[in-house]
């Protein structure tokens, strides 16, 4: 079984060097080849494949269908090098794919969000949350690309913020409001101060002078959706990445009410987003009702009332 443990690693290597992160894959690759080992299967075989990918009794279909997936890839990598390999049917376990609707934040519960970081009590602690749930805010980035930032992305003569680990590898500039552009001075101004001698390139520091954990970033948002008073809204509750998906939404309810042609413009969002390109901005268009209801008013200014 070393062998396939051996196999998976340079699989995820490969792939990470394509531009992949394999976050998921990372976590749960690793656990299906010690399934394989417990059941002293020298190869991947469907049945042990579905066996494991429905290990989590009380999951969603969709979740098992996904994890089926992650080992289907990869057993189509490892039967190159190992015919015996089987590769797992399409239809084994058939789900339709499922996109959960985005939460999209009113601008009062931003500003409440903001507000309950005073709860961290920390001071430092509490400008670092309340910086970084205001860039997320004001930019729609990724809370992974805001938590690499180095303290030398951001160029204040300029206004831009340079980011280096975009989703698949890729790197773009972000131009910044003035007042977001402050804000981030403001707060390096202020880490300076309290960690004059780190020596951490992170521009978002925790209070060991490290860069901020992933997985420590949701668990404090988390809090402060309950702190704040919005752990029960619908259609779920309210997710860190839905500051992303709500900066997308208002700037199209914007340039729709502004009367603008959003679809010359969605090029120009997609790339501000870091997505692969327009067609991953389009979603919002058939995933968020608040926009159904803003085009579907423009039509009917267009039509000027006719039947």
């Amino acid at each position: 079984m070393k062998y396939l443990h051996q196999i998976l690693g340079d699989y995820l290597s490969i792939r990470r060097g394509l531009g992949f992160k394999l976050e998921r894959e990372g976590v749960l690759l690793p656990d299906f080849v010690d399934f394989l080992e417990e059941a002293q299967s020298p190869v991947i075989t469907s049945a042990l494949s579905l066996a494991w990918a429905t290990k989590p009794a009380n999951a969603k279909p969709y979740w098992w269908a996904r994890r089926l997936g992650l080992v289907r890839v990869f057993a189509h990598y490892v039967h190159a090098l190992d015919p015996r390999t089987e590769v797992p049917p399409y239809d084994l376990l058939p789900c339709s794919s499922h996109r959960p609707p985005p939460y999209i934040y009113t601008d009062q519960e931003v500003v409440a969000l903001l507000a309950v970081t005073d709860q961290i009590q920390q001071p430092f602690r509490t400008q670092t949350y309340r910086t970084l749930l205001g860039l997320l805010a004001s930019t729609g980035m990724r809370i992974g690309e805001a938590v690499a930032l180095n303290k030398t992305d951001l160029d204040p003569d300029e206004g831009i913020l340079k980011i280096h680990k975009g989703k698949f590898g890729k790197s773009r500039e972000v131009p910044l409001h003035p007042t977001t552009c402050r804000a981030l001075q403001d707060y390096a101004r202020s880490r300076n101060r309290h960690f004059h001698r780190s020596t951490s390139s992170a521009f978002f520091l925790s209070l060991r002078a490290t860069r901020l954990i992933y997985s420590n970033v949701h668990f404090t948002f988390f809090q402060m959706v309950d702190w704040a008073g919005l752990a029960d809204r619908r259609p779920r509750r309210p997710r860190i990445h839905d500051l992303r998906h709500t900066f997308a939404v208002c700037t199209l309810i914007d340039w729709y009410r502004a009367g603008l042609d959003v679809e010359s413009r969605l090029p120009l969002l997609s790339t501000y987003l870091g997505h692969v390109g327009p067609s991953t901005t389009y979603w919002y268009l058939s995933a968020v009702p608040e926009l159904t209801g803003v085009a579907v008013e423009r039509l009917e200014q267009s039509l000027g009332g006719l039947p």
